[in-house]
C-alpha cells in the first residue's frame, strides 16, 4: 500500500487541504524541503517515500517514459492539466486512487485526471 500522496510544489493548497479533511495522508514539496527541486529529484523523493506524486506539471509526462526506458521504477504519478478540472473533482479522484487502487496498479504509470 502506498504511504500517501506527494504534492508537487505548484498544486493548489485547496486540494491538499481538502484531502487532509478526508484523512488522506499528504506531504507537500514545501513541507519536505524540496520546493526548489527539479522534476527528477521530486520523482525520486516521492518514490523513496512510496508516495503517489500528484502534479499539474507536464514535464513529468516526458520524464516518466525516460525513467522507464532507463529501467528506473517510480511509485506512480497522478497528472491533471492546470485547466479543465474542478478542485472538488481532483480531490474526489485522488481519494479514489489512494483508497481503491493497488500499489502495483499505480507503480510505473501515469494516471490522468479527471478519472472518466
Amino acid at each position: 500500500m502506498l504511504a500517501g500522496l506527494y504534492m508537487d510544489v505548484h498544486v493548489p493548497s485547496a486540494i491538499t487541504e481538502g484531502l487532509r479533511r478526508r484523512d488522506i495522508n499528504v506531504l507537500t514539496s514545501q513541507q519536505d524541503g524540496t520546493r526548489r527541486a527539479d522534476d527528477e529529484l521530486l520523482l525520486t523523493r516521492a518514490t523513496a517515500l512510496n508516495r503517489l506524486l500528484f502534479t499539474q506539471d507536464d514535464g513529468f509526462l516526458k520524464l516518466s517514459p525516460q525513467w522507464l526506458s532507463a529501467g528506473k521504477s517510480f511509485a506512480g504519478i497522478a497528472f491533471a492539466p492546470q485547466q479543465g478540472s474542478s478542485i472538488g473533482r481532483l480531490i474526489d479522484d485522488l481519494e479514489i486512487l489512494l483508497l481503491c487502487a493497488k500499489e502495483d496498479e499505480l507503480r510505473d504509470r501515469v494516471t490522468y485526471l479527471p478519472l472518466k
